[in-house]
């Protein structure tokens, strides 16, 4: 940390208009943080519903140069700010700033700080990663093509398929529409309920039985800034929905973040026309990139146009706690990241995994059957 660098520590959620509008000109500077997970509007959603939130914020010569939004846990273990759910974070900074890890840390009060998706450029950082990984976007393209032109264009391979479906799924369900702005909170509500139905059907853990992750969703989506609004689209069939997606965008970067859709549709491929449908509708907004997030994914293979590099890792100081949380951690990420990476070992994984959802939702069923009904 040079001499001249004071840190301040905030509540995200507490932080004056002069500091948020010095967060926002530092996203503005470097396409590197453009993306809206690292807005202070994310932070500040994830401090209405977290204890722990914090920014340091770093001060040259009287002027915030630099943000970092993290998460305070007992014995001093911090993370990135909404670990598990956010697929960016870092330090942003304006250019040429830089810091010392260790001296950050403990203005934070922190022994470890871990990360998962950490922005490539973060070279302070670098001693502390443990690995990295592909991250696929999608470069969108501007223009005034209708919808059917444009796929034509962009993914001639999937074109005849996907609007053959489209046009399917129109002549058995009644016309099919897509909202990119949807404002309707029952539309949310339904997305939120099939994602967990998902979860618990692949035997992942279930994000949406954690009630500050449904007020956090919601308390987003009414967020509607320049560099972060809470977007809801939902693909629909005559009046029925029958995919849905509610998910960041800042002015340049789209996030596609939670994706789920009615299963009793799921031979239309309602999921690849949601992504389709939001990448043209992104771009005629003005983003310049979908950022997928870091994830082996099918689809995420057909729709990339390339990939950008994430990092994990653990950026420590001196400390026994520092230690414990690094031997407690690296095993449980390694053995995950290996099976990840290797697909004879990720089907496998993934097939006892829905097995046990399966099990487990038909267990939930019974104990629902055997309850019998409800006093009204």
């Amino acid at each position: 940390m040079s001499s001249d660098t004071d840190i301040s520590i905030h509540r995200p959620e507490e932080l004056d208009t002069s500091l948020r509008e010095a967060w926002h000109r530092a996203m503005d500077e470097t396409p590197d943080y453009a993306n809206p997970f690292l807005a202070p509007e994310f932070a500040a959603g994830i401090g209405r519903h977290r204890g722990g939130a914090r920014v340091a914020v770093l001060h040259q010569r009287g002027e915030a140069v630099g943000f970092l939004p993290y998460e305070q846990g007992s014995f001093g273990v911090g993370r990135a700010i909404g670990l598990g759910l956010s697929d960016c974070q870092g330090l942003v900074h304006l250019p040429g700033v830089t810091w010392d890890t260790r001296a950050l840390l403990k203005a934070c009060r922190l022994s470890v700080f871990e990360f998962d998706h950490l922005v490539e450029e973060q070279r302070p950082f670098a001693p502390y990663v443990t690995g990295t990984f592909a991250s696929p976007v999608i470069d969108l393209k501007v223009g005034s093509d209708s919808y059917p032109e444009w796929l034509r264009g962009a993914y001639p391979g999937l074109a005849k398929t996907t609007l053959k479906k489209e046009r399917r799924l129109t002549r058995d369900l009644g016309e099919m529409r897509f909202v990119f702005d949807e404002r309707d909170p029952t539309a949310l509500r339904t997305l939120m309920r099939w994602k967990s139905a998902q979860y618990r059907r692949t035997g992942r853990m279930d994000r949406f039985a954690r009630p500050w992750i449904v007020h956090l969703v919601e308390d987003l989506f009414q967020v509607r800034e320049e560099h972060f609004t809470g977007l809801l689209s939902v693909v629909y069939a005559g009046d029925r929905p029958v995919a849905a997606h509610f998910g960041p965008t800042s002015r340049t970067v789209f996030a596609p973040w939670f994706t789920a859709y009615d299963p009793e549709l799921r031979y239309y491929s309602p999921g690849l026309i949601m992504h389709l449908r939001m990448a043209e509708a992104a771009g005629r907004r003005g983003a310049r990139v979908m950022d997928m997030g870091r994830g082996d994914k099918e689809w995420k293979d057909w729709l990339k146009t390339r990939e950008l590099r994430v990092a994990e890792g653990f950026a420590t100081r001196a400390h026994p706690v520092a230690t414990a949380h690094r031997l407690w951690r690296r095993p449980v990420r390694g053995l995950r990241n290996t099976v990840n990476a290797h697909p004879a070992l990720r089907e496998p994984a993934d097939r006892l995994l829905k097995t046990v959802g399966t099990l487990r939702t038909s267990a939930l069923h019974a104990d629902s059957d055997s309850a019998g009904p409800r006093a009204s």
